[in-house]
């Protein structure tokens, strides 16, 4: 299974807080995500239905429907499909789907947004400084040592999570005041939604991949990322050696072995590349069985793990969202 570095960030993080004064999730975003979109919607050589999942409910609500039967789940996909063809005349079409996919791509930030909001802001100010957000997140480095705050743990430490963190406040504050706004905040939170945030997200992929620190990529970092060998001299899976070819033949546009900055640019925030496009085609490919280019009911219930999944046995209740369904 292909690990993508937003995953093994995530787990450094709550490694090193378990291991220290501040309790793990106490962070109330990963400060290293930035999130190669390629990474999560691959997995391997073969498309990553997880993220299928999270593209069409929302982070959030594929998690929820990961706890429900596959009967609720079909129940549920059915009341999403009434919303989603626009027209109601029982199709829907591509942009349809496109519209649909940004709407829970937007509400999850929302959501992800407020919560961090109201926990920086609990008097609904209109800017948070970053010494506020410093002292909620890293106060407690206060009372470490240097030894203790430069620990690493899978490259990652401490210390470099606030000048990571530090740096990303300074770019999404575009008035310069040291205080963000919400929807600065916004683009602190989720730096790849926005414009202004895509060289910072270009810097901090560079930064994670660039082992050596020579400003380029090689192939072997690229690998590095996504696959780790459990032991000495085994052999790599099909779906690396795929990846070493699709380095060579799609990455590396001139040959040269590595990816300067304007290559992981074309790789990880391309202009003119469409993701809620190009998921929402993706999943008229898989679930479109009249091959007519638009999608009935019966064909995306029939296609119901495409969409949303199911894993559980219960309904877990507790997760469910009563005032939509």
């Amino acid at each position: 299974m292909r690990i993508g570095l937003f995953v093994l960030l995530v787990a450094a993080a709550i490694s090193i807080a378990a291991a220290s004064s501040i309790p793990a999730g106490e962070l109330p975003h990963d400060p290293l995500e930035h999130d190669s979109l390629h990474h999560k919607h691959f997995d391997g050589d073969q498309h990553n239905q997880q993220y299928d999942h999270e593209a069409f409910l929302g982070a959030d609500e594929a998690k929820k429907f990961d706890e429900l039967t596959p009967e609720e789940s079909k129940r549920r996909l059915g009341v999403i499909v009434d919303r989603i063809d626009e027209d109601k005349d029982g199709f829907i079409t591509l942009a349809e789907l496109k519209n649909w996919i940004k709407f829970t791509q937007r509400r999850y930030i929302d959501e992800d947004v407020g919560r961090v909001w109201r926990k920086h802001n609990p008097e609904n100010n209109e800017t948070v400084s970053w010494e506020t957000y410093r002292k909620t997140v890293y106060g407690f480095m206060d009372v470490l040592d240097k030894e203790e705050l430069e620990q690493e743990e899978n490259g990652v430490s401490y210390k470099s999570m606030l000048a990571r963190d530090r740096r990303r406040w300074a770019v999404a504050d575009l008035d310069l005041d040291d205080e963000l706004t919400r929807e600065e905040f916004t683009a602190f939170l989720h730096p790849e939604e926005h414009p202004s945030m895509r060289d910072l997200v270009l810097q901090e992929t560079t930064d994670d991949l660039d082992k050596d620190k020579d400003g380029k990529i090689s192939v072997d970092e690229y690998i590095g990322d996504m696959y780790r060998p459990s032991e000495a001299n085994e052999e790599e899976p099909e779906w690396v050696l795929a990846e070493r070819e699709a380095f060579t033949k799609h990455r590396d546009l001139d040959g040269d072995g590595y990816l300067t900055e304007t290559e992981i640019r074309q790789w990880i925030v391309p202009n003119d590349f469409d993701h809620a496009e190009s998921e929402a085609k993706h999943l008229i490919f898989e679930a479109d069985v009249d091959h007519d280019e638009q999608l009935t009911k019966d064909e995306v219930l029939d296609k119901y793990d495409v969409f949303v999944g199911s894993q559980a046995t219960d309904f877990g209740e507790a997760l469910a969202r009563h005032d939509e369904f």
